[in-house]
């Protein structure tokens, strides 16, 4: 959805230039990043996918890249329930850092929340939840 909404924001801006030229180019530009979108969206998703089903096997272990795994994974579905600092990706190693890129990028279109691509999804999700807090348990005396 974002980048069909920047692509919209470029034809909009492009209509307010009085140079024919410029609202040519615009429209262009706009065409070419929706064209884009639209031919990598499969491999995003595929990849995104993959790397979805090796994170939560690492989510659900006991170490400090689990908790930081866990996180991220339960703030793509509920960030309102699930804070998650970003600069912690940088304590993971680099393959479980690049799987988190992975999803993050498939997430920006999503077709689904992250977990409804399992079975059972929504119970992994609360127990992941249970297992590393969510910010109504940091709040709780």
């Amino acid at each position: 959805m974002a980048q069909e909404e920047k692509a919209t924001k470029n034809i909009m801006h492009a209509t307010s230039h009085t140079d024919s030229c410029d609202l040519a180019q615009a429209l262009k530009s706009a065409v070419a990043e929706l064209y884009h979108l639209e031919n990598n969206l499969p491999e995003i998703r595929a990849k995104g996918e993959l790397a979805l089903q090796r994170l939560l096997p690492v989510a659900f272990y006991s170490s400090g890249q689990s908790s930081v795994v866990a996180r991220f994974l339960l703030n793509l579905d509920r960030g309102d329930r699930f804070p998650f600092d970003m600069t912690d990706l940088r304590r993971l190693d680099c393959d479980i850092h690049e799987d988190c890129l992975l999803v993050l990028k498939m997430d920006h279109n999503p077709l689904k929340k992250v977990h409804q691509y399992f079975e059972d999804g929504s119970t992994l999700w609360e127990s992941l939840a249970k297992k590393w807090g969510s910010r109504d348990d940091l709040h709780t005396p």
